[in-house]
């Protein structure tokens, strides 16, 4: 079964647990509070019998569905569909995961569908339960908790790519690795899928700040919203930050490797330059004509000889002075 939780609150206390959802549709209109249903990856036909009950939009149960969303707020009537993309950096393999999480928010439920293990709403449902005074203002309270929790759990997510763009610059600076160019464009991608993440949330959030579906915002609610969206601001400023740092990166480490390939064409031109000197005396030597006064001098073989080192060796000199040796 995918119903990781379920449960009915009446002034920010929760009541008896339903057994099945079908009691929690029931007993929801006579409690006269709201409903909480935590679903996890569930199938077409749960997450259906659940659109059912509360009306919701077949595009937004679609989209619930398929996957793979942007953070994005929609609304159908006074029904509000959420995506929040939540991430983890893992230590252990040093990449970042994002997972995924729907809500549906109306005026007398939230429904929850995880498709990751983050974030862990369990945790969050704890912490709202804590503080009755907070959950006793609905369903929208629930929405803010959840978001809180989303975008805190950003931010060891951005320490760990600050701290993976760190060790990129003492590689760069260091003589760099041969797969340096690799990570660089790795740990791009991640960046860019963070920006995805974190930055529609600017306007989710900032939308959910001035207005909740036709109503307007519980003054506590707001401020949770407020707060939220200052935090989002930081997210993203550091984000765009490791961006424009990465893409500095790149462009010295593609200028570096292309001094070092330069400076061995260079070395490589002269060493060919300095052999082909004596290369060319000899293979004049050694033509086979008859008329050819040279070969008949007593000092023919040692000034050929010396003609070959005199060459190099100028040309050695020139080079050096050159810095291409």
């Amino acid at each position: 079964m995918t119903v990781i939780d379920n449960a009915i609150y009446v002034d920010g206390v929760r009541t008896d647990n339903p057994e099945t959802l079908d009691e929690t549709f029931e007993l929801l209109t006579e409690r006269r509070g709201f409903a909480w249903i935590d679903l996890d990856r569930p199938s077409p036909e749960e997450l259906q019998a659940v659109a059912d009950e509360f009306e919701l939009h077949p595009l937004a149960i679609e989209d619930a569905l398929a996957g793979h969303q942007r953070a994005k707020l929609e609304r159908y009537g006074e029904t509000q569909f959420v995506v929040l993309r939540p991430a983890l950096y893992r230590d252990d393999i040093e990449k970042v995961e994002f997972g995924e999480v729907h809500l549906f928010v109306g005026s007398t439920f939230v429904v929850t569908v995880r498709r990751a293990a983050r974030p862990d709403l369990s945790a969050v449902r704890k912490r709202l339960e804590a503080s009755p005074d907070l959950l006793a203002r609905g369903p929208q309270a629930v929405l803010y908790a959840v978001l809180d929790r989303v975008v805190d759990d950003y931010a060891p997510v951005a320490a760990g790519l600050e701290n993976d763009i760190d060790e990129i610059e003492d590689e760069l600076f260091e003589g760099g690795a041969t797969e340096l160019s690799r990570r660089i464009y790795e740990l791009s991608r991640e960046v860019m899928m963070f920006q995805r993440a974190t930055h529609p949330l600017l306007d989710v959030v900032g939308e959910l700040k001035q207005h909740v579906g036709d109503h307007a915002v519980d003054i506590e609610v707001a401020r949770g919203f407020r707060d939220v969206l200052d935090h989002t601001h930081r997210i993203v400023d550091r984000v765009d930050a490791y961006r424009a740092l990465l893409e500095n990166a790149l462009t010295t480490h593609l200028t570096l490797v292309g001094q070092d390939q330069n400076d061995q064409v260079k070395k490589i031109s002269s060493w060919a330059a300095i052999l082909f000197a004596p290369t060319l005396v000899g293979t004049i030597y050694g033509m086979n004509f008859d008329n050819m006064p040279e070969l008949h001098w007593t000092f023919g073989y040692p000034l050929a000889v010396l003609a070959m080192i005199a060459m190099g060796g100028v040309l050695y000199s020139v080079f050096r002075r050159k810095g291409w040796l």
